[in-house]
């Protein structure tokens, strides 16, 4: 049953979230701040409420009116600040409600998360109590029914004995005593609130405690907004307990206990109350989770820092590394925006939930996960790409150098820096071609990083397509190009496996960067390289590869033909590109495969080379089509 309503509320938050996505962007949607905006609307209530306290009062005539000077005489500021107050509030207990609601859907308030879980309900029922007590001080209609329901509510328990609302019966009952006391508990409330939200967040490494800026400007702004457009008053004048308060405006946010005080029995509604809070108290343990083949401990190896971690049962690994001082990337925390994506090298992990936006299924069969989602099933090796490498993309503008077309569609352009510069990279990265509007177009490069003195890309002629079609029609030696790099983690991981590499038309430039590369370092692992093509013209370098074999014992050239033409003559082999591996390979295991070309290709062959042996965390690609791998780096449009 349980598992069933954590179905149900995850569907619709998965739905809601990627709504959201669409609408602000994977970083800034406030679904993954939840928490954050939690603690920022705090920060609002307390520096709202300082304001406020200075210049209330707390007798029994003098609170009311303190509450209608501040709210009148200085409406540009106390009475913006009371609004504030008041839907800060409302807005505080709705995102933690959302939180709680969230976590438990996503499973993530079991085991070790179960202290977080804990003082997460206590910290809500303190929200309400200390906004339940504010009500209070305002002392107007509203003010005397909160404070006669409550009386009336805690007078069916036996240690009160109805001997509380003897204190509200008349209006000479009621003293300045009363407002000291209720002023105490509204000060008192949110400096435990603000000391157990400490508490909370212990268990969470490197917890942010504030949201991105630009959400909480929006929160405050939008605060600022209702305060201007719906402000907060006091309602019917003074509290009179000669009169019964009515048509009053209620706040469901924060006193729907007090609503059913009068509709349902009053010790029922104790039991409802001390019920419900028992259930989310003892709810980590209620059903117990089956751990199944999930470790109770596991290691973890980053890599490259090639550290080890102990991960606790359930943590994840993003959770498992920060709290163990690995600087791992991250930013939502919940599986939205992508930026933790890390490859499975060893071991088998859970990839957890997350947003299908974050993670394709065509990476996910490729060995990637996110590290704020994955749990480890067993002991892993992840290989991650370090904070330092977005750091390292810098821009350039270059100098068409040389153009030659190597076949009908194809163009080699070589690329020349300004004098003295240069560009450091890894064999398998690619740029991004910068055009005039800001949009990118992403070309690995074809050189080695030993031959830095041009940029070779080979770029094919897409139909239609607006940067390639200039190259081959317009773009000349002496143009001048800007792009940004180097990008991308589709590089030779050190390891002694045999290499297979498979190249779909010009996916053969990376390649080529990593096989000079390679001989280069004198990596003596065998690698075989298949290159697949429609017809004979579209093996644009075959002597190359050719000459590699020739040269290096350890180097292997399958070229395959799956459309052969009879002008052709071709006597190698044909057909599809990964059935050609097969039947060299039919067991594929302690191999690497790295892929390049396009998606169809990519996605298409991994789930062969799998069945025959081929691991997730040996599966590598550099899939392309006109602008995937450059999207995450297009400029907002304004």
């Amino acid at each position: 049953m349980v598992k069933l309503l954590q179905q149900a509320i995850r569907w619709l938050f998965m739905r809601i979230e990627n709504v959201f996505n669409i609408a602000f962007g994977e970083k800034l949607n406030p679904f993954y701040h939840l928490g954050t905006i939690s603690f920022w609307q705090f920060w609002l209530l307390l520096v709202s409420g300082l304001y406020l306290y200075i210049f209330a009062d707390t007798g029994v005539h003098d609170a009311f009116e303190s509450v209608e000077r501040i709210t009148h005489d200085q409406w540009w500021a106390g009475g913006i600040l009371r609004s504030i107050h008041r839907y800060a509030t409302d807005g505080m207990i709705l995102t933690m409600l959302l939180h709680m609601l969230r976590h438990f859907a996503y499973d993530r308030y079991r085991g070790f998360r179960s202290f977080s879980w804990l003082t997460g309900v206590a910290l809500l029922w303190l929200i309400y109590i200390a906004g339940v007590n504010g009500f209070m001080l305002v002392w107007d209609k509203l003010a005397q029914f909160v404070v006669i329901a409550t009386a009336e509510w805690f007078d069916v328990l036996p240690m009160f004995n109805g001997t509380l609302i003897r204190n509200f019966l008349y209006l000479e009952s009621v003293n300045s005593r009363l407002f000291t006391l209720l002023a105490f508990v509204h000060i008192g409330a949110p400096l435990i609130v603000g000391f157990i939200m400490w508490v909370h967040v212990q268990r969470v490494p490197r917890a942010h405690i504030n949201p991105p800026r630009d959400i909480a400007l929006a929160v405050t702004l939008m605060y600022f907004a209702l305060a201007i457009v719906k402000p907060i008053l006091s309602q019917g004048g003074e509290a009179d307990m000669s009169v019964v308060p009515t048509n009053i405006e209620f706040d469901w946010f924060e006193l729907p206990v007090l609503a059913l005080v009068y509709v349902i029995n009053p010790m029922h509604l104790w039991y409802w109350v001390i019920g419900l809070t028992a259930f989310l108290f003892l709810l980590p343990w209620l059903p117990p989770k089956r751990r199944g083949a999930l470790a109770g401990e596991t290691s973890i190896t980053f890599h490259p820092d090639r550290k080890t971690v102990h991960a606790r049962f359930g943590e994840t690994l993003l959770d498992a590394g920060l709290r163990q001082a690995i600087d791992l990337p991250y930013e939502c925390r919940n599986g939205g925006c992508g930026v933790c994506k890390c490859t499975v090298l060893q071991g088998r992990v859970d990839p957890g939930l997350y947003q299908p936006s974050a993670l394709s299924a065509s990476e996910l069969a490729q060995g990637k996960v996110l590290l704020c989602c994955a749990t480890a099933l067993a002991d892993v090796e992840v290989e991650y790409r370090a904070g330092q490498a977005l750091a390292a993309i810098q821009e350039y503008t270059a100098r068409v150098a040389r153009l030659e077309r190597l076949a009908p569609d194809v163009m080699r352009v070589l690329l020349a820096l300004p004098e003295g510069q240069r560009i450091a990279f890894k064999a398998g990265q690619y740029i991004n071609i910068i055009l005039a509007d800001g949009e990118r177009r992403a070309f690995s490069f074809a050189n080695p990083p030993h031959e830095p003195e041009f940029v070779e890309l080979q770029i094919r002629l897409m139909p239609g397509g607006r940067f390639t079609t200039y190259v081959f029609e317009q773009m000349k030696e002496g143009d001048s190009l800007r792009f940004e790099g180097p990008i991308g983690d589709f590089t030779l991981r050190e390891s002694s496996r045999p290499i297979v590499f498979v190249a779909g038309a010009t996916g053969f430039a990376p390649v080529k960067s990593m096989v000079e590369d390679a001989f280069q370092r004198g990596l003596k692992r065998e690698i075989y390289l298949y290159w697949g093509v429609r017809t004979l013209k579209d093996l644009y370098l075959p002597g190359l590869p050719e000459a590699w074999a020739r040269e290096h014992p350890n180097f292997h050239f399958i070229p395959v033909l799956s459309e052969p033409t009879p002008a052709d003559a071709w006597s190698g082999r044909t057909g599809l590109v990964h059935a050609a591996i097969l039947e060299d390979f039919p067991e594929l295991k302690e191999h690497e495969i790295y892929a390049c070309g396009s998606v169809r290709m990519v996605e298409a062959i991994f789930p062969f080379l799998k069945k025959h042996g081929a691991e997730d965390g040996a599966c590598f690609s550099d899939a392309f089509s006109v602008s995937a791998r450059s999207l995450a780096f297009q400029p907002r449009q304004s």
